[in-house]
């Protein structure tokens, strides 16, 4: 009985292991991790939010199959006393890329911006009101079967989710806090 039960246990063992899932990191915080301040949003108007601006460094890896572009979302669930806030979109981001560097989400490039929360079509870096302590800065890359621009530049985040429904084909997330 033992030798069968040690052979039903093995046998039920996968013969190949499974590939690495999608993931997301970044050189410039650990998931889940403090951000420099200099990664902070940079607002005259609010004066807790003095920061750089200057969008962290991401990268990759093992995308789902089938993957044409990427999309990636950078969102404060908590921001606007719990409305949240949307601090940047991305997108038609091409399946070959595999890393931003360090800035580069500040100057735009080879893929294009929605609308944020303020407003504009670019980084606007985490920017927690004064006082609130850390804030948990959300950022989502989503692999989508969708060609590289065939997405409008300046969808608001309810567009760009809705013309990503039927499309995505997994996600990859990275937690940054940033506090006052």
């Amino acid at each position: 009985m033992k030798k069968l039960l040690t052979l039903l246990c093995l046998s039920s063992l996968p013969l190949f292991a499974h590939a690495a899932a999608f993931s997301l990191k970044s050189a410039d915080f650990a998931d889940n991790g403090v951000m420099k301040k200099a990664l902070g949003g940079n607002d005259k108007h609010n004066l807790s939010c003095s920061g750089e601006n200057i969008s962290p460094a991401l990268n990759w890896s093992n995308p789902p199959a089938g993957t044409q572009s990427y999309v990636l979302l950078l969102t404060d669930p908590a921001g606007a006393k719990g409305l949240g806030v949307t601090h940047m979109l991305a997108y038609n981001i091409d399946a070959t890329r595999k890393a931003f560097q360090q800035g580069e989400l500040n100057k735009g490039g080879d893929f294009s911006y929605g609308t944020n929360s303020p407003g504009t079509q670019s980084y606007y870096g985490p920017c927690p009101p004064a006082g609130a302590g850390y804030h948990h800065y959300n950022f989502v890359m989503v692999a989508t079967d969708l060609a590289k621009g065939s997405l409008p530049a300046g969808l608001s985040h309810t567009e760009l989710v809705a013309k990503m429904k039927g499309h995505a084909l997994g996600s990859a997330s990275l937690i940054g806090r940033l506090g006052n």
